[in-house]
């Protein structure tokens, strides 16, 4: 599971079970320290009964930000994508596979639900708290760039959540653009919104995978503003039927569980 790497190569779509499809990663080890996880979300994943009638549904992964490993996305598509032609006799058969493989691909115990069309979370319109993106800022810095975070008000103490829809990274590999909405809820001295809109634009050039990218934004934050606790939450939108989004916090384990309309 951790062979030549798929991304930047032609690929062929295997549609019968093959485990060895995944590309395990080293997860970056840094002074992180915090909590969190990485919510994937799969929509396009089918399989056969024993007499051959599709299944098909989505797949949730929960993964701790503690795991050894991350897997590389196309790797991810490609080995759900095994499963098309597969054929198992329960669902619970299907549980099992996903789960002794992705345990071994993320090099830690995953969280695996497998869902039903209509389980699928709900699609939420606007996220709780103030959006930036309206604010008039002047812009010339597009790799990410931590002097840009200042805080308002010296003394000021605030309990909010501040949230962009006009985040963009690109792929490490391929050089693809990434789209993301991201949130930082935080409690602590007042953050300059203009400059965390800045801060947060500043990685339009900068190649990283999600999960690198987010805690790299949370670390940043964490170090300059210095707030008494931190969130930081990254809503990807998905490639190939697969959304990646992770969470990193000073105190919460688990991503919120929902959909934003354009993903």
């Amino acid at each position: 599971m951790t062979g030549d790497n798929p991304l930047g190569h032609n690929s062929e779509y295997v549609d019968t079970y093959a485990p060895s499809l995944l590309h395990s990663l080293p997860r970056r080890q840094g002074d992180f320290g915090g909590l969190g996880e990485d919510l994937w979300l799969a929509y396009e994943f089918s399989w056969l009964n024993t007499k051959g009638k599709p299944n098909v549904g989505a797949v949730q992964l929960r993964v701790a930000c503690s795991s050894a490993c991350i897997v590389e996305s196309k790797s991810m598509k490609l080995y759900l994508g095994s499963f098309a032609q597969s054929r198992f006799a329960t669902p619970a058969e299907v549980l099992s596979r996903l789960d002794q493989d992705l345990a071994i691909g993320f090099g830690a115990p995953v969280n695996i639900a497998l869902l039903s069309l209509d389980q699928l979370p709900p699609t939420t319109l606007r996220l709780p708290g103030r959006c930036l993106d309206e604010l008039d800022v002047s812009i010339d810095r597009f790799t990410p760039d931590p002097s840009l975070l200042a805080l308002r008000t010296p003394g000021s103490m605030v309990d909010e959540t501040l949230y962009s829809h006009l985040f963009r990274s690109l792929c490490p590999v391929t050089g693809q653009p990434d789209w993301a909405t991201v949130a930082v809820q935080y409690r602590g001295a007042a953050i300059d919104a203009a400059s965390l809109l800045k801060y947060l634009i500043s990685y339009r050039q900068h190649g990283a995978y999600h999960e690198a990218t987010i805690e790299q934004i949370f670390g940043d934050i964490l170090g300059v503003c210095q707030p008494k606790s931190l969130s930081v939450y990254g809503r990807f939108q998905r490639r190939g039927g697969i959304d990646i989004n992770p969470l990193r916090s000073t105190h919460e384990t688990a991503a919120p569980d929902y959909r934003l309309l354009r993903q």
